[in-house]
């Protein structure tokens, strides 16, 4: 299971990746910037993939994502390069904060990765900011109920049904001089909307989610492997995820 099966691209070979990328780019919508190209590839399900070409046309990349209904407020405190690929790039940022440009105020932070950061304009940090964030399952627990999720705790340390840890940013804490920030979250939220998804490319399934878990809401999909039986209106999910989101609105300087 991948990034790419969480969306029903179900690759597995060097060439099944190849040939994914090429019937994309030919259905994709190019938007050229100074540092290269993105080609969009939109599927009808929500699945997004944004192909990346450098400025002498040569293939350098791609990210996925998908476009969802979560909404939610973070207050943006910085920006993280990447080292795979000029066109990558990810926002540092505060979730849920209670005051306008205050990450102070904000519940914790994380990071999420961004699929055409070099589209958008300057921020003069702090900012907040509302974003649509995804969250691509890692690794995935679904319990039925409250009840459920709450017998599976047999630790003395117990999750909230609603909590969020930022895991992508435990590498910082080796202070290294090359520790870089992760769009990682390990978090359990309360599902509000669900549906089994297919890939129009692929005709491959996957299950999206919505999920309520602290500091606002969140997109969460998986490939259908992950999952024994469908999942049920507001029950528990808990796991491992990548985060990847976009700004609904690039607020003015």
């Amino acid at each position: 299971m991948s990034n790419f099966s969480n969306l029903g691209f179900n690759i597995t070979t060097p060439e099944e990746y190849q040939e994914l990328l090429g019937k994309a780019y030919k259905v994709s919508t190019s938007i050229q910037i100074n540092e290269g190209i993105y080609s969009i590839y939109k599927d009808n399900s929500g699945a997004e993939l944004y192909l990346q070409f450098n400025k002498q046309n040569e293939f350098i990349g791609v990210n996925p994502h998908f476009e969802g209904k979560s909404k939610r407020i973070v207050c943006l405190t910085g920006t993280v390069d990447r080292s795979e690929s000029e066109l990558d790039g990810a926002f540092y940022c505060w979730a849920a904060p209670s005051k306008v440009n205050n990450p102070d105020s904000g519940a914790y932070p994380f990071v999420f990765d961004v699929p055409d950061f070099r589209t958008l304009t300057k921020v003069e940090f702090p900012r907040n900011v509302e974003i649509q964030l995804t969250a691509f399952a890692q690794e995935l627990t679904i319990y039925d109920n409250e009840k459920e999720y709450e017998d599976s705790q047999t630790s003395e340390f117990k999750f909230a049904t609603q909590s969020f840890i930022p895991s992508g940013l435990f590498s910082l804490e080796e202070k290294s001089d090359d520790a870089v920030p992760q769009s990682f979250g390990i978090f359990t939220g309360i599902i509000r909307q669900f549906e089994k998804k297919c890939n129009e490319m692929t005709n491959e399934y996957f299950y999206w989610l919505l999920v309520d878990t602290l500091g606002g809401e969140v997109d969460v999909v998986a490939d259908i492997r992950f999952f024994e039986k469908p999942p049920i209106e507001n029950g528990i999910l808990q796991g491992q995820f990548w985060l990847s989101g976009k700004i609904i609105n690039m607020p003015e300087k």
